[in-house]
């Protein structure tokens, strides 16, 4: 059995295999811990059976005065909801074929989800600095793994556009 998939833009045979470059690989499995993270905070925010799991429970490392503090809803949305749909969305957008498209849709949008990502892990992080005064390791992860999936999709921006330029020549 073959590992290739299809024709590539440019008529010759790409594999499976090869279309999982570093760039990719990042950001399907920074997105699928991301999902993992977030859907465990957002199981926390919604039941009381599920218990907050936290490594330090003092002043400075307190999780639960985190994800309970009014930092923790934005615009009336509990912010673990919206990084779970932060993370499925980068998962969807972080496909092969999602990088390797035509459309010329799919980088922009990646790309702007992650800047946006980006900027609300900076309010995150000032507001458990500056305002709750406590930080949350769960919530860091969740920062850390947005900014991996950042810099992979800027750093990735020309191996995502390459369709483009590559559909134009055989136009």
């Amino acid at each position: 059995m073959s590992d290739s998939t299809d024709d590539g833009v440019d008529g010759t045979s790409t594999s499976w295999v090869s279309s999982w470059t570093w760039r990719v690989l990042t950001t399907f499995a920074a997105s699928l811990l991301g999902i993992g993270v977030a859907t465990y905070l957002t199981l926390v925010h919604f039941s009381s059976t599920v218990v907050l799991s936290c490594p330090g429970s003092g002043k400075v490392f307190n999780c639960e005065e985190v994800t309970t503090s009014a930092q923790s809803y934005f615009l009336h949305i509990p912010v673990a909801v919206l990084g779970l749909a932060f993370f499925v969305t980068m998962l969807v957008l972080s496909f092969p074929r999602a990088w390797h498209s035509t459309n010329r849709l799919i980088a922009p949008t990646r790309l702007l989800a992650s800047a946006v990502g980006m900027v609300f892990v900076f309010y995150l992080v000032y507001a458990e600095l500056f305002e709750i005064k406590a930080i949350c390791f769960w919530c860091t992860s969740v920062h850390i793994l947005t900014f991996i999936v950042f810099i992979a999709v800027v750093t990735g921006w020309d191996e995502a556009t390459s369709a483009w330029y590559a559909w134009e020549d055989d136009a």
